[in-house]
Order: structure tokens, then C-alpha cells, then sequence
């Protein structure tokens, strides 16, 4: 498996694999892209963790409507490729960011103190 990070408001667009852009017609499938329960938070934006299969090299994000109408975010810029990264990468990420937060367990919100009671 293979991860990156997608802030909030953000979403996936296209999708490419070793072939180029992802076929769902050769595939027969869309491709496996999941939203994980953890998200950080880097200079006040939330991160979340997102999974997808190896046969994804890359993905196309893009702010939602509603980002884009935010006049604190119209400098964004409207697409941006992200690169995927490994499980090591992702945990090393998890675990030097500055707030560290999960939907399952609210409580871990420091990762300088994981060893609360959850």
C-alpha cells in the first residue's frame, strides 16, 4: 500500500498508474482509494491520512466548491499532483507533526505523549 496526506476540503480527481491515467474500462474497477481515521495537523490545516493500492503512482487533488469561495484559500492553487509515499514515510510523518488527531481515539492528540490511557 501506498499513502499520502489531503487536506481537509481537498478531494481526489484523476488517478494514474504505470499505463498513464487510470482506465476504469481496462481496470474494471475503480481504483482503491480509502480514507484513514488519522489526520495531523501542520500550521493549522488538518491532514488526513489517505491509503491507496500500489498500481496508483499518482493522484490529482482539488479544493471542493466550498474551499474554493473562501477567500482565505483562493491563493491555492486549483490542482496540485501528489506523490505517494510508503508506510514508513507516512508513520515518520505521524509521528513528527505538530498535533497528531484520530477519529477512533479523539484523546491521541499529542504524539510526544502516546502513552495515555486510550
Amino acid at each position: 500500500m501506498k499513502y499520502f496526506f489531503l487536506s481537509d476540503g481537498w478531494v481526489v480527481g484523476r488517478v494514474w498508474e504505470f499505463g498513464g491515467l487510470w482506465d476504469e474500462f481496462a481496470w474494471r474497477r475503480k481504483p482503491q482509494i480509502s480514507q484513514t481515521s488519522l489526520c495531523i495537523m501542520e500550521q493549522g490545516e488538518k491532514l488526513w491520512l489517505y491509503q491507496v493500492e500500489d498500481a496508483v503512482l499518482m493522484v490529482e487533488v482539488q479544493p471542493t466548491p466550498a474551499v474554493e469561495a473562501n477567500p482565505a484559500t483562493r491563493s491555492i492553487g486549483q490542482v496540485v499532483l501528489k506523490r505517494l509515499i510508503t508506510a514508513e514515510q507516512a508513520i515518520e510523518l505521524l509521528c513528527n507533526a505538530e498535533l497528531f488527531l484520530s477519529s477512533q481515539h479523539p484523546q491521541l492528540q499529542d504524539p510526544t505523549n502516546m502513552n495515555q490511557q486510550v
